[in-house]
């Protein structure tokens, strides 16, 4: 069989409706394959306006509306024996403040008509970029150097959400904001560039040529959203603290150590496992729910992350898709508690999150799936303007400057992607 690249090429240039979600970049704990597909015009896709309350059904060169919650469309839809691929954004909640993305499909789900596997070879020197040699820390921006002083807007939201901290009303606000780019880019394109840049346990590629409905996602996401196993076992793997490598091996190890160390970073870690464990319980079996890591640090291309594992054993009258929504959205790209922070979000953030802060990947009609957190993603709706998401947890021991800087250098690698070849 010929290599993924080339075919995912092929398929994108003759497919309007496709997909890839590309293990390329995986970890012994996500499984190195790469799944492609593609649907003929027959196949059925949907498509969810949050702003109109309305869940699209695509097949056959027609559009006609089929309900007004996509968790719900996609529980009737889903039958046994099928797979669904899409991503499911912010504001996919019909129950929960969310801004509409006034620019794509607020989610987009697609049943395939044929898939191909493909299996990638572990890389022999490990998967650690230190240990592949330091010149893949080469060009890495630290936070010093990307601290440019916040804009007014930034610094005005940091302020409400400071106050809402004080007042009691969150413990943890996750404060993000949207970046707009105009760039005259083949999408296939900047997500081959995307995936050499940035390569990660969630990469995938989403393309919904579909007038009316149009979005690519292109995801680098190093997070996973839910992983529903066979025995019905739900886990999930919040992030919730994140710090640049370092140019040298010292330096790369000094910032390791201070992630795991830091205080507020590791309080930050522990306040979303909680939420967490909170959300388990409501769909998994009493006494089921465990933390069997805990503020682990996992190593990637241009970060490391502060990682935590919690899983439970669904109860037996729970569907995939209750279990989906229950955790939906994942708790690290919120705060705590869920809901007040979801208010106040509502409330400071100047811009929609759109597919940014939801969750991408596949769903079976026979119980699996395996989703991540859309971060680190790049979408468009083939205009050439592309959105991108950025931003981190807030607690009262924030400084502005430092989460400014944070969230510029957790969109510098991309941001690359729109830097002219050399």
């Amino acid at each position: 069989m010929t290599d993924p690249v080339s075919f995912f090429r092929d398929v994108a240039s003759r497919h309007p409706r496709c997909f890839w979600l590309d293990g390329g970049g995986a970890r012994e704990w996500s499984g190195r394959r790469s799944i492609i597909g593609w649907l003929d015009e027959d196949d059925p896709s949907l498509s969810w306006s949050a702003a109109r309350r309305e869940v699209t059904l695509h097949v056959g060169g027609t559009s006609r509306v089929v309900g007004d919650d996509v968790f719900a469309v996609l529980e009737e839809r889903i039958s046994a024996g099928e797979q669904w691929f899409g991503y499911l954004g912010y504001a996919s909640r019909t129950d929960l403040p969310a801004a509409p993305d006034p620019f794509l499909p607020d989610a987009v789900w697609m049943r395939p008509r044929e898939v191909r596997v493909f299996e990638h070879a572990v890389a022999a020197s490990g998967d650690s970029p230190l240990e592949r040699g330091v010149r893949h820390l080469e060009g890495v921006a630290t936070a010093s150097e990307c601290q440019t002083p916040p804009p007014s807007a930034y610094a005005e939201a940091f302020a409400r959400v400071q106050e809402h901290l004080h007042a009691g009303n969150s413990y943890e606000v996750n404060l993000t904001h949207r970046l707009t780019r105009t760039a005259d880019l083949d999408p296939v394109a900047a997500y081959l560039r995307l995936r050499e840049l940035n390569p990660a346990p969630y990469s995938g590629f989403l393309q919904h040529d579909v007038a009316g409905a149009r979005a690519w996602l292109l995801s680098s996401s190093p997070e996973r959203y839910a992983l529903v196993t066979a025995d019905r076992h739900l886990e999930t793997k919040p992030i919730k603290g994140t710090t640049p490598r370092g140019r040298t091996p010292e330096e790369d190890e000094a910032h390791r150590e201070r992630l795991a160390r830091e205080p507020k970073t590791r309080a930050e870690n522990l306040m979303i496992v909680d939420l967490l464990r909170n959300d388990l319980s409501l769909v998994c079996e009493v006494g089921s729910v465990e933390v069997p890591a805990l503020m682990q640090v996992e190593t990637y291309e241009s970060v490391h992350q502060l990682v935590s594992t919690v899983r439970g054993c669904l109860r037996d009258d729970v569907s995939t898709m209750a279990a989906l929504r229950a955790l939906f959205p994942a708790g690290s790209m919120t705060g705590a508690p869920k809901l007040r922070t979801m208010e106040v979000i509502e409330e400071v953030e100047a811009t929609p999150r759109g597919a940014y802060a939801g969750a991408f990947g596949w769903i079976s009609g026979d119980g699996p799936a395996d989703l991540g957190v859309v971060i680190r993603s790049l979408m468009t709706d083939g205009s050439g303007t592309w959105v991108l998401g950025t931003g981190g947890g807030i607690t009262v021991k924030s400084d502005v400057a430092e989460e400014w800087a944070e969230s510029e250098w957790k969109a510098e690698r991309l941001l690359r992607v729109f830097d002219p070849p050399r």
